[in-house]
């Protein structure tokens, strides 16, 4: 169980790579200019904000990676298959299975595209100005 919710920690982590905190960002650097036009100083601190917030999201979900090790013992996620595909003369499982940090990073960017698509298609509106 504790694995579960340290998978879901990094997910969580992983997503925010995609959304949160480019968002944030953005909106911080418009808050800091008074015009719609602003000078460079906005732009370089919406991005050095995203690469420093992105680094250090990337070094917590390198240590809840570790956490998840001490837990399980592997960094491995095993494949879940049927147990009606399983032959009776199989041996040993299959070791190509993935680790949890490339499940978890490709997880967040399916979950990123399927919220930029519904967001796209349900609330962004027509860019093309009524006439």
């Amino acid at each position: 169980m504790a694995a579960g919710f340290v998978f879901v920690a990094m997910l969580l982590a992983a997503f925010s790579l995609w959304t949160a905190i480019p968002l944030s960002w953005i909106y911080i650097g418009s808050k800091l200019s008074q015009t719609q036009f602003p000078s460079g100083g906005p732009y370089a601190i919406v991005a050095v904000g995203i690469v420093v917030s992105i680094l250090v999201v990337a070094w917590l979900i390198g240590r809840l990676n570790d956490l998840y090790v001490r837990i399980t013992g592997t960094n491995r996620l095993e494949p879940i298959r049927p147990t009606w595909l399983k032959s009776m003369r199989d041996a040993a499982p299959a070791r190509s299975s993935v680790t949890v940090v490339e499940a978890v990073l490709m997880t967040s960017v399916m979950l990123a595209a399927l919220a930029f698509t519904l967001w796209y298609v349900l609330w962004a509106g027509s860019p093309i100005p009524n006439q």
